[in-house]
């Protein structure tokens, strides 16, 4: 999860060139769906108290690596959304779990994602003269592609996992 929202704070910096998007688009947008994806399977295997332990950690090496590697501005804005939309996204994904299997991560991706845009973004770029209410739009349609893509390594990866019977969740198990 680290890795991920470190690669998508530095590429966020950088427009996404190709196709002549890089007024619409960074390169951020490709990697930061991959939180979501470790935060539902996370949440799928040990349940909503344990992910939060995951978001919590997540949330402070990312800001910490974040702030060694990409601004303070960016580092302060990820840290912001990130822990903003990934414990809404736990929450959520929490709530449907007992739904059919893609339901959940699908539900709770679009709209934390929409959250973390919102907030990343504002606070990120709110105030430049940077085309980031461009960017913000269409990171966010990246990301529902993401996500909508990730289901089926999500449904190849729950399928694999061992169910699990933790004190602290009473419906971590649940499988689809």
């Amino acid at each position: 999860m680290c890795a991920a929202v470190l690669a998508a704070n530095i590429l966020v910096q950088f427009p996404f060139t190709p196709f002549g998007l890089e007024d619409v688009l960074t390169w951020g947008a490709f990697t930061y769906p991959v939180t979501f994806l470790v935060n539902d399977l996370t949440n799928r295997r040990l349940g909503l108290a344990r992910t939060k332990h995951v978001v919590y950690a997540g949330f402070a090496l990312a800001v910490l690596l974040s702030a060694a590697f990409a601004s303070p501005r960016i580092a302060l804005a990820s840290g912001v959304a990130f822990l903003s939309s990934q414990l809404l996204d736990a929450v959520v994904f929490n709530r449907l779990r007992r739904r059919a299997w893609w339901i959940p991560p699908l539900s709770s991706g679009f709209i934390s994602a929409a959250l973390d845009t919102a907030i990343f973004f504002a606070l990120a770029f709110g105030g430049t003269d940077l085309p980031w209410q461009n960017w913000a739009l269409f990171d966010y349609g990246v990301k529902l592609a993401m996500i909508g893509l990730f289901l089926g390594p999500y449904r190849m990866l729950i399928d694999r996992m061992p169910s699990f019977q933790g004190a602290d969740t009473t419906q971590a198990s649940a499988r689809p």
